[in-house]
């Protein structure tokens, strides 16, 4: 199976990997290469041609702001050269030219199926050009600059723990609140106006087994926010935690 890398550290905090240094790897070793980018579309801008991966992944549903239950995926040249298809190869993607025998479709549509849900492939594509028209460099330094301050906040309170933690943090900010549980947190807030998720060590094994973490809370600024709205949701927060159970 070719490896799968994830451009963000998608299940607990907002840590960016270094899948450039990865790609480069592939490339002088000729192993095909997958990247997640799952959190990263419609946060940060994406090259393909230097990411040098094979296949690329996202979903609609994040930062792109687009319907839950879609997504799209980039296949390079160099796959399709290479003969790549996938293992549910339908009439969309391939012909059936013998009994024994199928000719493969010559562009990337043979990772297609025949089933489409065209209303959420519309949603998709409207999501796109909206990010587009607002410029994901542009949508890229705000968030950021907002998820910084929000970090900023939560690492003042004593008792919580900022986890995302590193050279390149996204806008994704990733906070352990002591003991409490994340996800009676999450509705106290959902009820007060704001939106969160909570995540888990069964999750993310790897970076929150290596924190001694258990769960966390996940919070995802928007470009569109406000810097009264970062500061009104940690005083909301606060309050929410403080709630008896």
């Amino acid at each position: 199976m070719p490896p799968c890398v994830s451009l963000l550290d998608a299940d607990d905090s907002g840590l960016v990997q270094d899948v450039h240094a990865v790609g480069e790897v592939c490339e002088r070793l000729g192993v095909p290469y997958v990247v997640d980018a799952c959190q990263a579309i419609g946060q940060q801008p994406i090259d393909v041609d230097a990411l040098r991966c094979d296949f690329l992944t996202a979903t609609a549903r994040k930062f792109l702001r687009g319907p839950r239950g879609i997504g799209f995926l980039y296949v390079s040249d160099g796959a399709l050269d290479r003969g790549l298809y996938p293992w549910t190869i339908d009439v969309n993607g391939a012909v059936w030219s013998a009994t024994g025998a199928f000719e493969l479709v010559g562009s990337a549509r043979r990772f297609e199926n025949w089933e489409f849900p065209y209303a959420l492939v519309l949603g998709l594509g409207e999501a796109a050009r909206y990010a587009m028209a607002v410029g994901v460099d542009t949508a890229a330094v705000r968030s950021r600059m907002l998820a910084t301050r929000l970090r900023q906040l939560l690492g003042s309170v004593h008792e919580w723990r900022v986890l995302d933690k590193g050279p390149s943090p996204s806008a994704i900010v990733a906070v352990q609140l002591g003991s409490s549980d994340p996800t009676q947190v999450v509705e106290r807030l959902r009820d007060r106006g704001f939106n969160t998720s909570a995540t888990f060590r069964r999750w993310a094994q790897f970076q929150m087994g290596a924190q001694g973490v258990e769960s966390a809370l996940r919070i995802s600024p928007h470009y569109y926010n406000t810097e009264d709205e970062i500061d009104r949701f940690v005083v909301t927060l606060r309050d929410a935690w403080a709630t008896p159970s």
